[in-house]
């Protein structure tokens, strides 16, 4: 071990590093999942020490077996669990009572298999607490380390020998992707630093191992294949801490279901679906999240070559040159799916190709045809596009040329490799021989356009970390909502505008108002967060007897409606129209943390679903992002001559709202104004309702 290794922690030592490992439930046959860590941990020439655990068998596959842990000469270093369920918690009790490290779990039958599965890991989780013992698992299908020959898994994919090496480490909650990469990766050419089975993180989380892993010299960007955000606050300390470092991470996450927005209280948290938070959680944090499993192994050496900090989603000009149009066709394609437009070619870069005595034709790209399979031309032509100031980043599609005479277009393509902008080739044929050489030079390379242009967005959607939100303690379904009356005294100490207002006793009568006819009046209690669905509402009041009638029917409303609710208070405020509606809405995700939402307001909330989510808090700067993205709201943005909204002010709402996740003094949980009110340049915005949620 290097002095550098010696230094790591202890979690990324035992678990890649190993010196020796025990392997409980070791099977003498190979065809069993027992039997399959000693074997491939043999086969890939793994130097450490291997001590088969069988208490039925002196010999396992050839060698001595031992009856026990307590039996060894010495305490591993790492123990893999292979035994049934049933066994899974003493063995576990004596890996602690003995001092091991680290012990992987196999089994399944745990949370996912009911009460008594739960109770196992509960049982589980007390172990590592009250030791110094650390759980991969359960259901992990164990660690690949091909750097040392730590085969240490009863995945069967690694009957395959020879597992590729690489610079990208990855963390999977499912066992049975690291083989299925590890497969696909060498059809590509294209391997790995270490791969885990991470399993149900009952200890070790996916954040908290690829943390102990960022002082590894032979990993250089981390791969996440996510099933959903468990420990986020493990995960977001990670990637703030790769980011800085400069490590890419990837991420390929499932469930895309909002099923859990059916139980929310607020819009908020039923518009802001598990996979709108997720993804918003991963691009704050700098991650790159693709949606296609391709690329989560083929985008690392773009995510490398365009450094986080040095691009906006916004700013990114792409150009396109290529040997055949129809391929470029199909890429200019896929990135305007996914928001990017191409950059056509400049009239001061036209001359300098037509300089050149450039052959082919510039329109939205620079098509060469068959000219373009000459090296010189290429090569001339990417010299000209990769100095050109209005490209941030080249695309090279090649057509048949790729495949039967490489030399002639890809070669090219890698003698540019040395540019600092970025260089991207998608190869139109089946070309293994070219992709592997572009691969073999770190450049990057795609095999279909849908993978091509996936990776440029998911690259150029991640965003700089900022200062990370402060969650607020509670237990989930402790929340205690706010009156209005006192949801807008909280947003005054955040200095977010709101209809001025009055309060009265809903059994008295309403006194004078400081502000004119026409007012709207509203119940106002804790009790009741949603007024219109008690029918507590009154709109368009014009005078004092109106009010009074108002009051009457509120009480009325409330007898039928809401017998019971405690209620004692009316708020009367001002009837006020803006230009358009918008819902802003913060809350503490349990697994991401303290989010910010823009939505459309008012009845289109929910109908629309027209939003923009970040991690909170966010500056005025990313706010303004925010509203750009809001679709509703480019009707107020003054096009074409229509009256322009202060959208200004909207920026500065959503940041000084957001600034609750720099607060928990304020112990809010969820904050939530519908409608927020965008009145003309100049004249602010206005929030007309307002709902919180605090801890208890």
């Amino acid at each position: 071990m290097t002095a550098s290794l010696a230094a790591m922690p202890s979690v990324c030592q035992t678990l890649l590093y190993p010196r020796s490992i025990a392997l409980v439930g070791a099977s003498d046959d190979v065809k069993k999942t027992g039997g399959r860590p000693l074997q491939f941990l043999r086969r890939s020439g793994f130097a450490g020490t291997i001590y088969p655990i069988n208490p039925n068998r002196a010999q396992v596959q050839g060698e001595q077996a031992w009856p026990s842990l307590a039996a060894l000469p010495q305490v591993p270093d790492h123990v893999f669990v292979l035994s049934p369920t049933e066994t899974v918690i003493d063995t576990v009790r004596e890996c602690a009572r003995l001092g091991v490290p680290l012990v992987t779990i196999l089994a399944s039958g745990f949370s996912e298999s009911g009460a008594e599965g739960v109770q196992r890991e509960a049982e589980l989780r007390a172990i590592a607490r009250n030791s110094t013992l650390r759980i991969l698992g359960p259901s992990s299908l164990g660690v690949v380390n091909p750097h040392n020959g730590l085969v240490l898994t009863a995945n069967a994919a690694f009957a395959e020998p020879d597992v590729p090496r690489g610079k990208v480490f990855v963390a999977s909650h499912s066992g049975s992707m690291i083989g299925a990469l590890v497969s696909r990766g060498k059809a590509r050419g294209v391997g790995f630093a270490g791969l885990v089975s991470v399993g149900s993180e009952v200890d070790l989380s996916v954040g908290e191992i690829c943390a102990a892993t960022l002082d590894d010299p032979a990993i250089e960007g981390y791969a996440l294949f996510l099933e959903s955000l468990r420990h986020g606050d493990q995960l977001q300390a990670f990637a703030r801490e790769a980011a800085r470092r400069g490590k890419p991470v990837i991420a390929y996450k499932l469930g895309r279901s909002s099923a859990a927005a059916e139980m929310a209280t607020t819009h908020t948290g039923a518009l802001a679906g598990e996979d709108d938070i997720a993804d918003a959680f991963l691009k704050d944090l700098g991650i790159v999240r693709v949606d296609m499993l391709e690329t989560l192994f083929e985008v690392f050496p773009l995510a490398q070559k365009v450094p986080l900090q040095s691009h906006s989603m916004a700013g990114k000009r792409i150009g396109v040159v290529t040997t055949t149009g129809g391929g470029a066709a199909m890429v200019v394609d896929q990135l305007g799916l996914r928001g990017i437009t191409v950059q056509p070619v400049s009239d001061a870069t036209l001359a300098k190709l037509k300089a050149a005595q450039v052959p082919g034709s510039a329109g939205r790209v620079l098509d060469l045809t068959l000219a373009g399979t000459r090296y010189e031309v290429m090569k001339s032509v990417l010299d000209i596009m990769l100095e050109a100031p209005e490209f941030d980043m080249v695309v090279a599609v090649v057509g048949s040329s790729a495949r039967f005479q490489p030399d002639l277009a890809v070669k090219p393509i890698m003698d540019s490799a040395g540019h600092a902008k970025p260089l991207v080739t998608m190869l139109v044929p089946d070309a293994p021989q070219a992709l592997a050489a572009l691969t073999q030079a770190g450049m990057p390379c795609f095999r279909t356009p849908e993978s091509c242009a996936d990776a440029i967005a998911a690259v150029l959607a991640r965003r700089v970390p900022h200062t990370p939100g402060q969650t607020v303690a509670a237990a989930p379904g402790m929340g205690a909502a706010l009156s209005e009356a006192q949801a807008y005294q909280l947003l005054d100490r955040l200095q977010v505008p709101h209809a001025p207002a009055a309060t009265f006793a809903l059994d008295g009568q309403p006194g004078p108002l400081p502000f004119d006819f026409p007012v709207v009046a509203k119940v106002c209690s804790p009790e009741i967060p949603h007024k219109t669905e008690v029918g507590g509402v009154v709109l368009g009041i014009q005078n004092p007897e109106q009010l009074v009638q108002a009051f009457a029917t509120l009480r009325a409303n409330l007898a039928a409606r809401a017998p019971g609710v405690a209620c004692n208070e009316v708020l009367v405020q001002p009837m006020r129209k803006g230009l358009s509606e918008v819902l802003l809405g913060y809350r503490i995700d349990p697994d991401a943390g303290p989010i910010i939402m823009l939505a459309a307001g008012g009845i289109w909330a929910e109908v629309m679903r027209d939003r923009s989510i970040r991690l909170a808090p966010v500056s005025v700067d990313t706010a303004r992002e925010m509203i750009a993205e809001v679709k509703l709201l480019q009707t107020v943005s003054g096009l074409r001559g229509k009256a322009r909204g202060d959208l200004e002010a909207l920026a500065q709402a959503i940041s000084d709202l957001s600034q609750l996740a720099l607060q928990p003094v304020h112990g809010v949980l969820e904050a939530e104004v519908n409608p927020l009110m965008v009145m003309p340049e100049g004249q602010g915005v206005l929030a007309v309702d307002a709902l919180v949620l605090q801890a208890r």
